[in-house]
């Protein structure tokens, strides 16, 4: 039962990785004959400051869409998990912007924020008429916005599941002692939902390294390279210098900065998936 599911993943996670790493070695133009380079191209890439600034750009976004989602994927799970039916409602509308294209919402944030005939001149509001994209600190926190308002939905839904498999009994005996809304979820809700934040960091965080399409179209990296993460980067550097070399070399770099982030985590953690589950049971 487990071969079709093996057999998708080699061919589409496995060999493409090691294609990835075999022409990390070699030099091509995209276009010609593949010719072998030896370290040659890990040397060009690794001796490339852009490459070391894609990758602090990559962190900053990633940490700043950790900090600004969990919290508010969190609450918003937890309001949710209630099964009064408007609550109902809402999670399909907060589910919304999940089922959008990532270039459908840069292209609809990059209007409302223009500040020629964006929302704020529009509506005449100061605070919201400003060059949010042409500015460096004001185009990484757009970016982080809007990459939040998008994937938010997706985390708050992996948390409404979690608070929905706590034992009820649990609150009960919680309000039975005394205890306040407040109390039990610092208490009950927080420490239950351990191994479920761990999971949802997880994603996020992986997740973060593989932004491309939204940043190209919203910022194109820019204003200069102030949102220029390495996936981009990886991008640049192979379809545009058509050096597929050192853009293979950034894509095995991106597969082991998040395998290490992802093995971080679960050290972080502090337990196996099974642990979790009979934790969870």
């Amino acid at each position: 039962m487990v071969l079709p599911a093996l057999a998708v993943f080699v061919a589409f996670g496995i060999i493409p990785l090691l294609g990835a790493l075999g022409l990390s070695f070699t030099q091509w133009d995209g276009i010609g004959d593949i010719h072998p380079a030896g370290l040659d191209s890990w040397r060009a890439a690794l001796g490339d400051s852009e490459l070391y600034h894609a990758l602090g750009v990559t962190f900053l976004v990633m940490a700043l869409s950790w900090l600004f989602q969990t919290p508010i994927s969190l609450l918003i799970g937890v309001f949710l998990a209630s099964h009064k039916r408007y609550r109902g409602l809402l999670a399909v509308l907060f589910f919304i912007p999940l089922l959008l294209s990532s270039a459908a919402i840069a292209i609809t944030y990059g209007a409302l924020l223009n500040p020629n005939f964006g929302l704020g001149a529009g509506l005449n509001i100061p605070l919201l008429n400003q060059d949010w994209l042409g500015q460096s600190n004001l185009a990484v926190c757009t970016v982080v916005f809007v990459v939040s308002w998008q994937f938010i939905p997706f985390h708050s839904l992996i948390y409404q599941g979690a608070v929905r498999q706590i034992p009820r009994s649990m609150f009960e005996a919680a309000e039975i002692d005394g205890a306040g809304r407040a109390s039990a979820f610092f208490r009950i809700t927080l420490p239950q939902l351990k191994y479920t934040i761990i999971t949802s960091s997880t994603l996020m965080v992986v997740g973060s390294l593989t932004f491309f399409d939204l940043i190209f179209v919203l910022t194109s990296g820019g204003p200069g390279d102030a949102t220029r993460v390495l996936a981009l980067e990886m991008y640049q550097t192979g379809f545009k210098a058509n050096l597929m070399g050192p853009a293979s070399v950034i894509a095995v770099i991106l597969v082991l900065v998040g395998l290490g982030l992802a093995l971080l985590l679960r050290r972080i953690g502090g337990g196996s998936a099974s642990d979790s589950q009979m934790e969870g049971a």
